[in-house]
């Protein structure tokens, strides 16, 4: 795995990897290992569940078409739906701009022994008005 480690200040360019790339290993031993690492998960799952003591978050950002929700039709699709949940924010409403640039996110945080997904997150309301300089 360690070709595919980005150190730090390294400029990657993804044109120049293989989108079919196995690491080495056949279409059928990666869909192997790729099954088997979905059971893994679905058992860390039921076991996250049944001790009620921690909650998962999974954040996922990634421009429009960058592959978030494939991601968590993929990777995600072991897992059993009732102890997942996919949260998406899109654009402030109104009501949501009344408030702390959390208010949002704060219902869809995962209760213990759930796992959530932001298919995107806060980040953008607290980056890019910065960026933008269109911040209060």
């Amino acid at each position: 795995m360690r070709r595919y480690r980005v150190e730090p200040g390294t400029r990657v360019s993804l044109a120049k990897i293989d989108p079919d790339d196995t690491a080495g290993r056949s279409k059928a031993e990666a869909e192997q290992e790729m099954q088997e690492t979905l059971e893994r998960l679905r058992e860390l799952q039921e076991l996250c569940y049944a001790n009620h003591r921690h909650a998962v978050l999974i954040v996922l950002q990634a421009m429009d078409t960058g592959g978030k929700d494939g991601t968590i039709n993929h990777v995600f699709s072991g897992m059993n739906p009732s102890g997942c949940a996919v949260a998406s924010f899109k654009v402030p409403t109104d009501e949501q701009k009344e408030h702390d640039f959390l208010w949002r996110i704060h219902p869809h945080a995962p209760r213990l022994g759930q796992i959530t997904i932001f298919n995107r997150s806060h980040y953008e309301d607290v980056i890019m008005p910065r960026v933008h300089r269109t911040f209060p």
